[in-house]
């Protein structure tokens, strides 16, 4: 028997892939999956200046005995107010490796656990014809549904304007899905293209 998502609104199913949607929940890779798409949007340019890369300080401020203060050999010291930092900050690239077979797996696992849970739906309602909230936030009124992520095969004009000022609802096209949309969302709509293309991309 295969597996089947249900029609939003409509007292049917839609039969889908039993190798995108039948996946074993793993814990383990989506932790993994979620967290290296978290790190590789760091920015990770934050720098400060080292004692080399500040200014100055190229002769001894005073003698060395005989002045009654403590010996100095450069005012780029850490020890100064107006030298560098001792454990500088430098920019860094935080991107981690996954490669795609980690990553399709990883996918595949959150949208079963996703449909398990009853979280996962299909509308073609969505695919409003004018861009108007008042239009999308009556096809969305029925889900109830504090944070809601549609997946659609390309993103319309018409859906992107209409959706902006609904608070917590997020428009993604099937082919720029992340894992922190999927897991972050309390319900997810994918319209019939979407679904196709996940199925052949997924698959």
């Amino acid at each position: 028997m295969g597996l089947h998502i249900p029609v939003l609104n409509q007292e049917k199913n839609v039969q889908v892939s039993d190798v995108v949607f039948g996946q074993i929940f793993n814990e383990t890779l989506v932790h993994q999956l979620v967290t290296r798409y978290l790190a590789g949007a760091r920015a990770g340019t934050k720098a400060q200046k080292t004692r080399s890369d500040v200014s100055g300080g190229g002769i001894k401020p005073w003698r060395q005995k005989g002045t009654g203060r403590a010996r100095s050999g450069t005012a780029r010291s850490p020890l100064w107010r107006t030298g560098g930092v001792t454990f500088a900050a430098r920019p860094r690239n935080y991107d981690q490796k996954l490669n795609k077979k980690m990553f399709r797996v990883g996918i595949r696992s959150i949208l079963s656990e996703l449909l398990r849970q009853e979280r996962l739906v299909i509308s073609s309602d969505v695919l409003v014809n004018t861009p108007k909230t008042k239009v999308l936030s009556a096809q969305l009124h029925a889900i109830q549904s504090k944070r809601t992520l549609i997946i659609v095969d390309s993103v319309d004009k018409n859906l992107a304007l209409a959706s902006r000022n609904i608070p917590y609802v997020e428009v993604v096209e099937a082919a720029n899905l992340n894992p922190v949309l999927l897991v972050a969302a309390d319900k997810i709509i994918v319209t019939p293209g979407a679904l196709q293309q996940l199925e052949e991309r997924l698959a």
